[in-house]
């Protein structure tokens, strides 16, 4: 069967450059970059060479960067190695599930959170942020990219508002980098977190941006590795992949590549909304990534969509991948105004480098198909009078 896969927000495939990449690390420059004899020299030298290369993608300091496991972990380390029982954080009710359970477990420590509501294009009021800072304020963690919605926070402009009132700010990029130009410098954050497979590099390994002079407490104890921030012996094959996905996103905002993304998700966008009838783009009118929309068919569940796509060779999602088979709707579909019925009949459409035109054809032919017989199937679907006659 053919298949189109269109939910690279979950994961994205690894690009061939970023395989033969890493190729000779699983093989023949296996070494420990902690070892001092020729093949730990080889090991140290592709992890300094990945770390310049992030470096690069988000404007810093390679000595800035921190190598994780990935977007979760970046997260937890960014809030745990800063907030202590007693301080106050602010974040956003549109925040992935990283963040949201890790701001659970601090207010469980004897933190106190808060968290800031949006509007319906699921964005966050800087002014709020600026509202919600009190003395006991350490840190401000913001998304940078919704996951779901790909919607964009203005987070150059809560950054300088955490800079005026001499916070911590930590932004979420895992959604944002590699699909848009990021500058921790002009962002003025102090935090910055983002993991290699979602964009087009291996599952397991990701980075922290951690700017000078901040100093955090380590999750994990044991060697000094990341110059003491995060103990354990690198994940070397992962390390080169994420440097070398880095490069080709760096690459992507000159060759045009973005833009092809960009045009391609437009056109699926409104070929849908032009062709059926009660559909919706949600937050449709915010500043987005260029590869993601969220798209809502009224009268239908999402996860009847999805299933039935699936077996006709079309992967889609109803929204975050750590959320998928959970009963309640989503939690930022909910909190930008959605009723829960709109937000379970949600599907997000999420593009990679890898889609060409002929795949949003492919999905063209099928959505409408799919659409259509599931609402003849749907008790509370009605036809508007001019598909009667």
């Amino acid at each position: 069967m053919h298949r189109v896969y269109l939910d690279n927000n979950a994961t994205s495939p690894l690009l061939p450059g970023v395989f033969e990449a890493m190729r000779p690390y699983f093989l023949e420059k296996f070494g420990n970059a902690s070892s001092i004899h020729q093949q730990g020299q080889q090991a140290r030298a592709a992890v300094e060479q990945a770390r310049e290369r992030i470096a690069e993608l988000v404007n810093c300091r390679p000595a800035e960067i921190v190598f994780t496991s990935g977007g979760t972990e970046g997260d937890n380390l960014a809030l745990f190695g800063l907030v202590k029982p007693g301080d106050h954080v602010i974040t956003s009710a549109v925040e992935h599930h990283a963040v949201l359970n890790a701001c659970k477990r601090l207010e469980e420590m004897g933190c106190e959170v808060t968290y800031l509501p949006v509007d319906g294009r699921a964005q966050v009021d800087p002014e709020d942020v600026r509202r919600a800072i009190c003395p006991a304020t350490k840190l401000i963690s913001i998304i940078f990219a919704n996951n779901e919605t790909g919607v964009l926070q203005n987070v150059k402009e809560i950054g300088k508002i955490a800079a005026e009132a001499d916070v911590y700010f930590h932004t979420d990029a895992v959604q944002a980098a590699g699909k848009v130009p990021i500058d921790v410098k002009e962002i003025r954050c102090d935090l910055l977190s983002l993991t290699a497979h979602k964009m087009h590099g291996p599952q397991g390994a990701g980075a922290l941006y951690v700017r000078k002079g901040t100093l955090l407490q380590p999750m994990f104890y044991g060697g000094r590795h990341e110059r003491s921030r995060r103990a354990g012996t690198e994940n070397l094959p992962g390390i080169v992949g994420l440097g070398k996905a880095a490069e080709i996103a760096q690459q992507g905002f000159m060759d045009g590549s973005v833009e092809r993304m960009a045009s391609l998700r437009d056109r699926l966008e409104k070929t849908i909304v032009e062709t059926l009838d009660q559909v919706n783009v949600n937050s449709g009118g915010a500043p987005r990534v260029p590869n993601t929309t969220n798209i809502v068919f009224d009268c239908l569940e999402g996860e009847a969509m999805v299933i039935a796509l699936d077996l006709k060779g079309l992967s889609v999602s109803t929204g975050a991948a750590c959320s998928s088979g959970a009963i309640e709707p989503s939690h930022v579909l909910t909190a930008m105004g959605l009723s829960p019925e709109r937000a379970r009949g949600s599907i997000r459409f999420s593009l990679g480098k890898q889609n060409t035109e002929d795949d949003i054809q492919f999905a063209l032919q099928l959505v409408p198909e799919v659409v259509t017989r599931l609402r003849e199937l749907s008790p509370v679907y009605k036809k508007p009078v001019s598909a009667r006659a």
